[in-house]
């Protein structure tokens, strides 16, 4: 999962994005490592809200940007199957499965709520990173890689609250 994480955020900066939307990448996950129900299995047989855990844990420390993309990355997994069916097909086996356990595609209805977020198309980004990040022999920099990044996020949306 950490490696997973890791990919996301070096394959957005590798590709010049925001350090939001890298910084987003890189814990779009964390939800996994803080939620007390522990890590998503094949096995599981009803979702953990690993989002929600995640965007919890971060919202007193990053912008509702941030929060918004580590919220809604399920959510944007759930509106690209329902609004752009071939992104189906880039989905690994375990985004199939936990995709079933989340509802499966968005109705009209959750699309259309879904499409007011002002964050969308951040969101969106980061789910597109979420599935891309799925190499198992891909090179990465560590965690303290990304901390400056990091650090110059939580320093400004401190300073701002």
């Amino acid at each position: 999962m950490a490696q997973h994480m890791l990919q996301g955020a070096t394959i957005a900066e590798d590709n010049g994005l925001d350090e939001e939307i890298v910084v987003a990448a890189l814990l779009h996950d964390i939800g996994h490592f803080t939620s007390e129900f522990g890590t998503f299995s094949m096995e599981d047989v009803e979702d953990r809200f690993h989002e929600e855990a995640g965007a919890e844990v971060l919202a007193r420390f990053f912008p509702s940007v941030v929060t918004d993309c580590v919220r809604y990355h399920v959510a944007a997994k759930r509106y690209l199957c329902a609004t752009k069916p071939d992104y189906f097909n880039r989905l690994s086996e375990a985004s199939i499965h936990s995709l079933k356990l989340q509802g499966g595609p968005m109705s009209a209805d959750e699309v259309a709520e879904f499409e007011k977020n002002p964050n969308l198309q951040k969101i969106v980004q980061v789910r597109y990173l979420d599935e891309a990040g799925k190499h198992p022999d891909m090179a990465t920099p560590d965690f303290w890689h990304f901390a400056p990044m990091i650090q110059r996020i939580v320093d400004t949306h401190c300073a701002r609250n």
